[in-house]
């Protein structure tokens, strides 16, 4: 009896690590770790790519899964790492490892999973246009966001810095609950971070996070 009791328990445990398993292994087995912080306590290592370990709560899953197998610059300087850096041409960059379809997916899955938290829902409204044009000039005038990020100007058109990480396509890629977050407190995310912490009120905040959410490379002209 005691024999069947010890039997069933490390079958238990065995069974319980499983899943862990399969999440390293699909990650692993691609040298996702490589270039990028699966957990939070990998933070200090050297990578040469973005941290990872918050991908559930940041990326959108089908803008991830697109990306992993058809990459895109996101950030056309580099990584802030990477030899790369602020050299300004998408050329200089080491280009990501692209994915067939069955494997993209089964990473992108995995990646979704790992979350550092549980977002509060952002309340999302439409911008009229008065608030669109409002919240735009903030972002380029008041906070100079565009000194470091391309976006999109009313007619459509690219324009902005480098040095960031690209708004083009910011609302296909990212999720409006995390884009507030890191707009409270972006230390969360990255502790070097060069992104200022601004001081601004739930309602602006708010807004920023509808303005950056219009901002898709379908709206491109």
């Amino acid at each position: 009896m005691i024999q069947k009791i010890l039997t069933l328990l490390c079958l238990g445990g065995l069974l319980s690590l499983f899943p862990l398993s399969l999440e390293a292994g699909v990650l692993e087995e691609n040298n996702c770790s490589t270039c990028h912080s699966l957990s939070s306590e990998d933070t200090e290592k050297k990578i040469s790519g973005p941290d990872l370990y918050y991908a559930g709560n940041k990326f959108q899953p089908e803008w991830l899964r697109q990306f992993l197998k058809v990459p895109a610059v996101v950030r056309p300087s580099g990584f802030i790492t990477d030899p790369g850096f602020l050299k300004g041409s998408p050329e200089n960059l080491v280009p990501h490892p692209s994915f067939p379809d069955e494997k993209a997916n089964a990473i992108a899955d995995k990646l979704m999973e790992l979350k550092i938290y549980e977002q509060t829902p952002v309340v999302r409204n439409a911008l009229s246009k008065g608030q669109r044009a409002k919240i735009k000039y903030q972002f380029e005038r008041t906070y100079g966001c565009i000194s470091c990020h391309q976006s999109l100007n009313l007619a459509g058109k690219v324009r902005g810095g480098i040095s960031g990480p690209s708004l083009v396509n910011a609302g296909n890629r990212l999720q409006a609950d995390w884009i507030a977050s890191w707009l409270q407190k972006p230390e969360t995310y990255l502790s070097k971070s060069r992104m200022p912490r601004y001081k601004m009120d739930s309602v602006t905040q708010n807004l920023f996070v509808q303005f950056l959410m219009t901002l898709k490379k379908e709206n491109m002209k």
